[in-house]
């Protein structure tokens, strides 16, 4: 098997992507900026060349909504056009042609950037993590009254599932954009934090908020949904149950 590079090989996705890729038997590098030895930024992509050194495949997971993905991206491409890299795979998110946040407008730049380098390439585009709309309600709850977006649902789906896909792409030719994978249930958001309220153990009354803009119109249309494909398996209260452990039900503040 030939070698496999992760960027952003220690974060929520990466690590058990290479985790998988590595029980899968695949010999595995990773990319970050602080994990030797190929603690590379590809913001600046310094060392890059001898990270890539022998590789044949990279999946890119390294991202920021911070800014600079587009930079790195093609630090990274150049890099693997310069290393013979035969195939690069891709994770984005669903809607990212459809919702004009930002950040999505970034990942479908990244996305265009890899179909036009004449690498083989591989894109998979997922509804958001269940860890990421977590972190959304903790931050809500916070105040005494949970505001939680008025007529917006979410689609939330399990990270190592995620991983697991990746992994049988990375080992796959190249194969362009691939299906969508979308979690098990599209859930109202106020739902989903009543799912957590529960799991934390908190008492907190919903106060549903409208948001103007553009934005907030195409996350109310479901822009960012993929109902048709459904193909998750572990729910958000799975989830929860494993964060919050036996602690979860105990009721707080």
């Amino acid at each position: 098997m030939g070698t496999i590079l992760v960027t952003g090989g220690t974060g929520t996705l990466g690590r058990p992507l290479t985790e998988r890729l590595r029980a899968d038997g695949h010999e595995v590098r990773v990319l970050s900026r602080h994990s030797a030895p190929h603690a590379v930024d590809l913001r600046d992509g310094a060392g890059l060349d001898a990270a890539l050194s022998g590789v044949d495949t990279v999946v890119h997971c390294a991202t920021t909504p911070k800014g600079g993905d587009e930079r790195a991206a093609c630090h990274l491409i150049a890099a693997a056009q310069r290393a013979g890299v035969g195939h690069l795979v891709y994770i984005s998110i669903v809607g990212v042609d459809r919702v004009p946040l930002g950040y999505y407008k970034t990942k479908l730049a990244v996305e265009r950037l890899i179909g036009g380098s004449g690498l083989g390439w591989t894109v998979l585009r997922t509804t958001q993590f269940h860890d990421l709309v977590l972190q959304v309600l903790e931050r809500c709850a916070r105040l005494p009254v949970m505001p939680v977006f008025a007529g917006v649902s979410d689609q939330p789906i399990e990270v190592r599932e995620v991983a697991a896909r990746l992994a049988e792409l990375a080992a796959a030719a190249p194969a362009g954009r691939v299906p969508d994978m979308g979690g098990p249930e599209v859930r109202t958001f106020a739902d989903l934090a009543r799912a957590y309220l529960r799991a934390a153990g908190k008492r907190r009354p919903l106060l549903p908020v409208p948001l103007p803009g553009a934005t907030y119109r195409a996350f109310r249309a479901g822009g960012h949904l993929a109902p048709e494909r459904a193909v998750g398996r572990g729910t958000f209260e799975e989830y929860l149950a494993r964060r919050f452990g036996d602690d979860g039900g105990a009721t707080r503040a």
